[in-house]
């Protein structure tokens, strides 16, 4: 689950900040690495050293590294100061005094985890750099602590689990984390189902979220399925239980169910490699191909990185479910088996489609894994509106997708760029709504028991899916499609899922026979998914009331990050830096950019979808484009000129891009 103290909520932002001035050096770390995390305690604060990192002291100051050396976490005893710009002045004085980057946004989060006061800085740096810059200032009485973040984008991404791990534990010595281990869960009684539904309409105000759809099962009673607020703005329809929302990586846990059943059947087994089931399969290399599992294509655990450009920007209204396979051949690990968290969405759509082939190798890839999908998950569980047919879902009762423009005003978002999940339908294409997806979150409840007394699938294979394959963070782990989550003690299994206005969660908490889904319909929505798991189970446990300053806060912040972000660009793109674009680019992987104007400003028409975009000029003199339309803004392109070519460079968190002008 998101915890809502600053320390993660600055991480969340790792992979889109690059940082770190160019020609500054990251200092050789010690000789040997820890072999397993480590936790440490220095000057009244604990944290933890994760496996494989390396850590040096110096005085006040701690230096935690990375196997690749290019990024650092620098915890520094600051002890007095007069307040937290100060506190982080007098942090980076001793460990780099000659930094003097500017300060671009500030901002700061309720007290947790033992600390008084929490508030971060982010830096201002050039894309180019790709790199992070940022630092936290965390007081516990009159003594404050600085973390300082400094290092690639690439590296800070690819180990982004073992990174939450150093965050979220470095905490004051003494402090105790909460826990619901031993404590009774209450029943979800209609006074605290009113409390939960209470709490999500007062966090939609805040975060501007038109609609929200909830259903809440305890002890196999549904004791609500329903809806708060509206499908569209400017439009009464209200949100019901039968409002289809797309739950995007949600589909992911009900794919490896699919997969489960198989495996009960005899048609599949886990430890299975994959060219055994699917002899056409290919990861990269020969030797890579031929060590991959059934089980490995899901776990996020196998190194492959993620390469979401290929599709948010490479697909076409021709791409078909065999580009998943061919991407994938194209793509070797950045990280060894089971070292570090790696979400990977075109693996686990080979996985889908792979599972839909075994059951009905006549029908075309698509095709069998819809239908296997229909009759083996959906049927049974009595999903009867959940679906994969987008032109269906939009006819029926559905939820219109939401984001912000660059003044922070929520519009619909009127792009098809959600199309661009439909050929990699496995990952995160399916549609539901609250009354059919409870009746998933009952399933895993009940371990695959249904209400008729029939199985869906066995215990053994269901639980299969949950079994700890690689560390998310401090407690947390992934297993296929679900994480389970112990940062309270007890076990939460849960997983999200998010598409351009759409974000969701589905909940499952064992000990308390208590399950939950949350479907939001706009991109702010994913500031409420972890608070609404937090209320849920402070209503349960009778947990500390954190969760609605938590919502408050994330809704500051997000104002802040904007009014920030708007003050460095140009609405429209300034002329003089159009003036030296070409009209068309083309790139091997992602296809191409026609550069285009309307009466609104410069557009970047990528084929599926398009975007008007702002320019900024960047702190090493480059110049950016940025697409700015509701629910696509945040694609960044760099001007070059190489060899008397026109270019656009572009970067996700490990890999870079250049299109070529024509």
């Amino acid at each position: 689950m998101k915890r809502a103290l600053a320390l993660s909520a600055v991480f969340s932002l790792l992979t889109t900040m690059p940082a770190m001035a160019q020609g500054e050096s990251v200092p050789t770390p010690a000789p040997a690495a820890v072999t397993a995390d480590t936790p440490q305690t220095a000057w009244g604060v604990k944290f933890t050293v994760p496996k494989e990192w390396s850590e040096q002291k110096n005085g006040s100051i701690i230096v935690v590294t990375p196997p690749e050396n290019d990024a650092r976490l620098i915890i520094v005893n600051v002890g007095l100061a007069a307040n937290a710009k100060d506190a982080v002045a007098k942090a980076w004085q001793q460990f780099q005094p000659s930094f003097n980057r500017k300060v671009e946004l500030t901002t700061a989060a309720p007290p947790r985890d033992g600390w008084d006061e929490i508030s971060s800085l982010q830096y201002l740096t050039s894309p180019q750099e790709h790199r992070i810059v940022q630092a936290v200032a965390l007081r516990k009485g009159d003594a404050w602590t600085a973390l300082l973040v400094d290092g690639s984008i690439a590296t800070f991404e690819k180990r982004g689990a073992a990174t939450d791990l150093v965050v979220a534990s470095l905490q004051p010595a003494g402090h105790v984390r909460e826990t619901f281990v031993g404590r009774a869960a209450h029943r979800l009684t209609p006074a605290r189902v009113k409390e939960l539904l209470s709490f999500a309409q007062t966090g939609m105000r805040e975060l501007q979220v038109p609609g929200v759809g909830i259903a809440l099962i305890d002890h196999g009673n549904v004791v609500y399925q329903g809806g708060l607020g509206v499908r569209t703005l400017g439009q009464p329809q209200s949100v019901d239980a039968s409002t289809l929302f797309m739950i995007a990586s949600n589909t992911k846990g009900m794919t490896t169910l699919m997969l489960a059943h198989l495996v009960d059947q005899g048609k599949l087994r886990w430890n299975e490699p994959v060219t055994q089931a699917y002899p056409s399969f290919r990861l990269g290399s020969p030797a890579t191909t031929a060590n991959v599992r059934i089980e490995d294509l899901v776990c996020a655990c196998t190194g492959v990185p993620r390469k979401d450009f290929d599709w948010l920007l490479g697909t076409t209204p021709q791409t078909g479910p065999a580009e998943t396979f061919v991407q994938l051949a194209h793509t070797e690990p950045t990280s060894k088996y089971g070292e570090v968290f790696q979400y990977s969405n075109t693996m686990a759509s080979a996985a889908g489609y792979i599972a839909g082939h075994l059951e009905y190798p006549k029908l075309p890839l698509r095709a069998a894994y819809d239908k296997a999908m229909q009759t083996l998950i959906f049927d049974p569980l009595g999903m009867t509106r959940t679906t994969f047919d987008m032109n269906r879902a939009l006819t029926v009762d559905h939820a219109s997708p939401h984001a912000q423009t660059v003044d922070g005003v929520t519009r619909v978002v009127t792009s098809p760029i959600n199309e661009v999940v439909l050929p990699y339908a496995p990952a995160g294409a399916a549609w539901s709504s609250p009354h059919d997806l409870i009746k998933y979150v009952e399933d895993e409840i009940t371990q695959g028991a249904l209400p008729n007394g029939k199985r869906l699938v066995s215990a053994k294979n269901l639980l299969q899916r949950r079994v700890h394959t690689v560390p998310v963070g401090q407690d947390v782990w992934y297993g296929m499609g679900l994480m389970d989550d112990r940062t309270y003690g007890i076990s939460v299994i849960h997983h999200g899922g998010d598409l351009i206005g759409y974000h969701s969660d589905i909940i499952a908490i064992p000990s308390a026979n208590v399950g939950a889904v949350i479907l939001t319909n706009s991109d702010s929505g994913v500031e409420l998914r972890g608070p609404f798991l937090r209320r849920l189970l402070e209503l349960l446990y009778d947990g500390k009331p954190e969760a609605a300053a938590d919502v408050a806060v994330a809704a500051k912040n997000d104002a802040a990050a904007i009014a920030a972000e708007r003050k460095l660009i140009t609405v429209p793109a300034s002329a003089a830096a159009t003036a030296h674009l070409a009209s068309y680019y083309t790139n091997p992987s992602l296809g191409h950019i026609v550069v285009r104007h309307d009466a609104q400003g410069l557009i970047f028409d990528f084929g599926m979808w398009s975007s008007h975009v702002a320019s900024r000029k960047n702190t090493d003199g480059t110049i950016s484009f940025l697409t700015i339309d509701p629910g696509v803004g945040g694609f960044g392109f760099v001007v070059s000129n190489k060899n008397g070519k026109r270019e656009l460079i572009t970067r996700d968190g490990q890999h870079a891009y250049t299109y070529v002008g024509k």
